[in-house]
Parts: structure tokens; sequence; C-alpha cells
């Protein structure tokens, strides 16, 4: 069975809250690759220390690699 994108976005992604977040995350992403430069973030993640990824201040981010990033998010 194929996924459904479509369904996803109108259930989960498309709502206004995690529109936000999406867009916070995206923030923070830019304002730290203005901070250290794009070739130090190829293949790493950004990672929200107090796990809110509406708090975009620089005190609150650092680069991780993926996989230590993405097995805290559990």
């Amino acid at each position: 069975m194929p996924r459904n994108y479509r369904k996803e976005y109108d259930n989960y992604q498309g709502k206004p809250e995690q529109r936000k977040r999406n867009d916070a995350r995206k923030k923070s992403r830019r304002k730290m690759v203005k901070a250290v430069g794009k070739r130090k973030l190829q293949g790493k993640d950004i990672d929200h220390k107090d796990r809110n990824p509406r708090n975009t201040s620089r005190g609150n981010l650092r680069i991780q690699s993926k996989a230590v990033n993405r097995s805290r998010n559990k």
C-alpha cells in the first residue's frame, strides 16, 4: 500500500502549530549556517538543547550528528 503524503499533510504537517514548529526548525538551521558555514553542517542536524523547536536562541542550538540527535528524540 503506497504512502499517502496528502493525507499526512492534511492531518498533521499542515496544521498551523506544526507549520510554526517546522518554520522555527528551518530558521534555526539558517541561523547556524550563517554562524559556522554550510560546509560544517553537511550531514549534521541542529539540536535544540531544551527540545523546543520554537526556541531559536543561539545558546539553545548545537550541531550534532544525525544519529545522535535523532536517537535522542525518542
